[in-house]
């Protein structure tokens, strides 16, 4: 028997889509993370690809973070049209603790119309686990994505601030 499950995480960010995307839908996103939570995530290397679909990150975990101290990562789908990317964990990690699936989703789309200049970065988790493996399950959470998505927030703010005042400069 399999158990699985979804969690998600929603974050309103006053930044057009487009600009969201441009950080989430490249490798953006990974050097903000490396950058920004070295207490967490030590190291992230690109074995493979440019951050386009098919693309292998390789992230090592901070020492004292439980769990696995690191695990492969590939970029199974990158949707510029609809702003989603998929990222499964394929070696280490989540697949040493008994999951048999474990996949991050990030969609970024637009807030609506009242707000045309807003988006909602969206990061769902989906995973699969073996019934002996299920005590596991304790793992899953979407903390660090909200984290992330925080810290993507700060950081998109303060590029869109900067793009305006330079606008106004000109």
């Amino acid at each position: 028997m399999v158990i699985s499950g979804k969690a998600s995480h929603e974050l309103e960010v006053e930044v057009p889509a487009s600009q969201a995307w441009e950080l989430y839908g490249t490798l953006g996103i990974a050097r903000l993370v490396e950058q920004s939570l070295s207490n967490v995530i030590s190291k992230i290397e690109v074995e493979q690809g440019d951050g386009e679909q098919g693309t292998i990150l390789k992230l090592t975990f901070a020492p004292g973070i439980p769990g696995p101290g690191w695990h492969k990562e590939k970029f199974t789908m990158v949707d510029n049209e609809k702003r989603v990317k998929e990222v499964e964990v394929v070696e280490g990690g989540y697949r040493e603790l008994g999951f048999t699936f474990y996949l991050i989703r990030f969609e970024i789309t637009e807030a609506g119309s009242s707000t045309p200049s807003s988006c909602i970065i969206k990061t769902t988790v989906e995973y699969e686990l073996k019934e002996e493996a299920a005590a596991m399950v304790s793992f899953v959470s979407v903390d660090l994505f909200a984290n992330i998505a925080h810290i993507a927030k700060h950081h998109l703010l303060k590029k869109h601030t900067e793009q305006l005042s330079s606008q106004v400069l000109v």
